[in-house]
């Protein structure tokens, strides 16, 4: 997680945040439900050398972990017998598709490659602190809650001095992929370095050992990865707690409104488009939720579960490559359908069960695998025009650039997104 240059700017730019936030959610708190902005272009991204972002790394290493089973450590697409073919033209640089209830690995590619996460890494958030903090609690928001999140941070939305229920805060941070959100949590649960150290330890109970925890919100760090075999295994744990599974699964709720609508609760809808079926998307049938997420670093990143005929499958998606409007999502489907097609028929490749693991992990070094830390905005889009608005991206926009002014001119450097968490890469702006 970068820090910010200085305690004055990192207060100017929550301020400046949360007041753009109430006082466009005051203007029409039924606009949050019923727009969707126009096609933006999203800025370029130059990543640093060796890095794995949307510009670099695109061959996986030649050798991955192992664990899990052998097939899973060898790059490019792995089908086992009896399989059918696989959807053509599948262009994610990362991808597996597996059995929630059994654990098998129906098909995979490069599936421990380590990769920026983006928000889905929430979802190892979520499945840590979700059970240490009670359904019930409340809590005052200070400032001091919402310090070191970084420039263009998605937001739902929260105000400094204002009283959140913990069920409302859950739901900003599955709906909305609102940093200000896990922030305020990760303080109720001692802080972010505790917070990102608990996240660290259940990674590694889970044997998700590619992944490198660096922030709580997925946030793009240097040296912050996960791959699609390990956010998979946090879909699978999380979906094991009926909380988790209950915020995954909301398409639409209302958020607690601030001084500026006087307490009038406003409209939030999923980013997950596959879930809430907005921004042109259709709802996948039988599409229980996960998480979605998107940096200019990480490219998208998504990770479902959906329910067929009494079975569940798991499919994440890493960073698609074809510049096409919507790409995780029509991948998404297709994995979704092919796995469906091929549940029962064809020989597994792997398991995320942990007794099937192995003990060959060579993964590239953690610090090879960031690229300096961009706006981690997966929501900015969707948030910003379904219940924010343009007042949001001009206060996000104004603290960034006064962040960019202190910090100086490295490579990538507190550059601002303008795409949200399905954001598609292709210079289309997202909407959620």
């Amino acid at each position: 997680m970068r820090p910010s240059s200085s305690p004055q700017v990192r207060r100017g730019f929550v301020a400046l945040t949360a007041t753009a936030v109430t006082a466009f959610a005051g203007v029409s708190p039924a606009l949050a439900s019923t727009y969707h902005p126009p096609a933006q272009t999203a800025p370029a991204t130059t990543a640093a050398p060796g890095t794995t972002g949307a510009t670099k790394g695109k061959t996986p290493p030649a050798q991955m972990s192992t664990v899990g089973g052998e097939l899973l450590g060898k790059p490019g697409p792995q089908v086992g017998a009896g399989a059918p073919a696989l959807p053509a033209k599948l262009s994610a640089l990362s991808w597996i598709v597996s059995d929630a209830d059994t654990g098998d690995v129906l098909a995979a590619s490069n599936a421990h490659w380590a990769l920026p996460p983006a928000s889905t890494l929430k979802m190892l958030f979520a499945d840590t602190v979700l059970p240490t903090l009670p359904h019930g609690t409340s809590h005052k928001v200070t400032d001091a809650d919402l310090a070191g999140m970084g420039a263009g941070s998605s937001a739902v939305g929260i105000v400094p001095g204002q009283q959140y229920q913990v069920a409302d805060l859950w739901r900003g941070v599955f709906l909305r992929s609102g940093n200000d959100a896990v922030h305020v949590l990760a303080a109720m649960n001692g802080g972010v370095p505790k917070t990102v150290a608990d996240m660290q330890k259940r990674a590694e109970e889970l044997g998700a050992k590619d992944t490198h925890v660096l922030s709580p919100d997925g946030y793009d760090a240097p040296g912050q990865v996960s791959s699609a075999y390990d956010l998979s295994l946090f879909l699978r744990a999380g979906l094991k707690n009926k909380d988790f599974k209950e915020y995954c699964s909301t398409a639409d709720a209302k958020f607690p409104g601030g001084p500026q609508t006087k307490g009038k609760p406003f409209g939030i809808s999923n980013t997950n488009r596959m879930l809430s079926g907005i921004g042109g998307v259709a709802k996948y049938p039988g599409l229980i939720g996960g998480k979605n997420g998107y940096t200019t670093n990480a490219g998208n990143t998504l990770a479902e579960a959906a329910q067929r005929d009494g079975r569940t499958l798991l499919v994440t998606v890493m960073n698609p490559q074809t510049q096409k409007h919507d790409e995780v999502y029509n991948e998404m489907r297709q994995l979704l359908d092919w796995g469906f097609a091929t549940a029962g028929r064809a020989t597994p490749i792997g398991s995320l069960n942990p007794t099937a693991t192995t003990a060959h992990e060579p993964n590239p070094p953690r610090g090879a695998a960031g690229a300096d830390a961009d706006s981690d905005s997966e929501s900015m889009g969707a948030l910003g025009w379904t219940g924010i608005g343009a007042a949001l991206v001009v206060a996000g926009s104004a603290a960034a650039f006064a962040l960019n002014r202190r910090r100086g001119s490295g490579t990538g450097a507190g550059k601002k997104e303008t795409g949200d968490e399905s954001g598609n890469g292709s210079g289309n702006a997202p909407t959620g």
